[in-house]
């Protein structure tokens, strides 16, 4: 008689393979996860950078708005 029934086996078999879905879908996740943060950065980046260009072009300056904060 063997340490483990099959019943034994066929689930640790069905655990083992739920694991590893579970963490390579983890892993997916986690790349999504970063690769929508670092777009966000972009866009945030680029709101700052329009934002900046259309304070310029209505005269403020980097001065000005020193002096008021």
């Amino acid at each position: 008689m063997s340490s483990e029934d099959p019943t034994t086996k066929e689930l640790n078999n069905f655990v083992q393979t739920l694991l590893k879905q579970m963490s390579e879908r983890f892993e997916e996740m986690q790349g999504t996860i970063v690769s929508r943060i670092d777009d966000m950065g972009k866009r945030i980046d680029d709101i700052e950078k329009s934002v900046t260009e259309l304070m310029n072009d209505l005269g403020f300056s980097d001065e000005e708005n020193d002096k008021q904060s």
